[in-house]
């Protein structure tokens, strides 16, 4: 390619990029295409809306009111019962419980002890293998070079 082409180029490629990019609204467009609610309705027909809109509101917490208490009244002596009787399965349960930890001795050592038990004695094994395994004779121990 020769040389003098490639400012053209680049010159054509900028005003590409140029032709291809959008205008930015103006606040005065923006005002004309958005539509004028709150002065096409006047503020006696908002203040009528709004109190028809608190009475709906009194009106259905009234309703769900009175269907709570209506909840509350229908399903309370059933769940009462099966709570009083999974009551008294939790107090039978507690005192087998403590029944059966009373009748099992205690343990001699707890868990932790056990593990602790255990660690010591794979050391000694440990120790007693690798003695036998030395052997009964003393060797001079030299590195090689």
């Amino acid at each position: 390619m020769p040389a003098g082409q490639l400012p053209l180029l680049l010159t054509a490629a900028l005003l590409c990029r140029l032709a291809l990019a959008e205008e930015p609204l103006q606040p005065a467009a923006l005002a004309e295409n958005t539509p004028a609610v709150a002065s096409s309705v006047a503020p006696n027909e908002l203040a009528a809306q709004l109190h028809q809109l608190q009475g709906q509101l009194a009106d259905s917490e009234r309703q769900r009111s009175e269907l709570s208490a209506r909840l509350e009244a229908a399903s309370g002596e059933p769940e009462s019962a099966q709570l009083s009787r999974l009551r008294q399965e939790n107090q039978r349960l507690k005192l087998q419980l403590k029944a059966a930890e009373a009748s099992q001795p205690p343990r001699l050592l707890s868990e932790q002890q056990t593990w602790f038990a255990i660690g010591g004695g794979v050391a000694l094994l440990s120790l007693v293998t690798g003695l036998a395994a030395r052997g009964g004779r003393r060797q001079r121990r030299q590195w090689i070079n």
